[in-house]
């Protein structure tokens, strides 16, 4: 029996938000899966889960006056939360990429001494912001190659720094250590929902033995 598309795309739909309906299953909300379709709550537990993270680091923020959060906080947390699985979303990728990032941002800004200039681009674009714009992301790039690390909102940290956005060595640390609590907070949610978010690295299928 030949299934329709529509069928293929609510089996599709549901096989890609297993972690949501885990946890819908796992609390007394099972009722909601019946009554709605299935990317109508997949898209509800994206919105809520995502408020809830970045609203908690953005009141440590308030609270602390520190930059607890920043716009590529914000990728980062869709990832954790929509796709939890997929190598990109592992701890491991995640804090590493952002790190990379951190680096080669703040050492493409020493090297073009734009750190010298006016605070982020108030200065306006000048051929120093280029150079380090152009230097932190490639470098980025080709280092995460080489380390088999893999998270595209690394490319929006690097230039966050690169730019000036936010260069203060101290602020640099609290951009690492918002990521981790962020991390944090989606391996607690996830295994809430009955994911097995890796506490590190991305689980990778045994490849079955060759034939013949």
């Amino acid at each position: 029996m030949t299934r329709t598309a529509e069928e293929l795309r609510s089996h599709f739909e549901r096989y890609e938000a297993e972690h949501v309906f885990g946890l819908f299953v796992r609390f007394p909300l099972a009722r909601f899966l019946l009554r709605y379709p299935p990317r109508s709550v997949w898209a509800a537990y994206v919105l809520i889960t995502c408020f809830v993270s970045i609203g908690v680091i953005s009141s440590v923020a308030v609270i602390t006056k520190n930059p607890f959060v920043f716009p590529s906080l914000g990728p980062t947390a869709y990832l954790l939360f929509f796709t939890p699985l997929a190598r990109a979303s592992s701890p491991r990728h995640a804090l590493l990429g952002h790190a990379i990032g951190i680096v080669c941002g703040y050492l493409a800004l020493l090297i073009t001494r734009s750190n010298e200039a006016a605070t982020g681009l108030s200065r306006g674009v000048e051929w120093s912001t280029v150079l380090a714009a152009a230097l932190s992301l490639s470098i980025t790039g080709a280092i995460m190659v080489l380390l088999r690390v893999s998270h595209p909102p690394a490319g929006a940290t690097t230039l966050i720094v690169s730019l000036g956005l936010i260069s203060k060595p101290g602020h640099l640390f609290i951009v690492e250590a918002a990521l981790l609590f962020l991390v944090i907070e989606a391996f607690t949610i996830n295994r809430l929902a009955g994911v097995q978010y890796p506490v590190w690295e991305e689980r990778v299928p045994a490849q079955p033995p060759p034939h013949g």
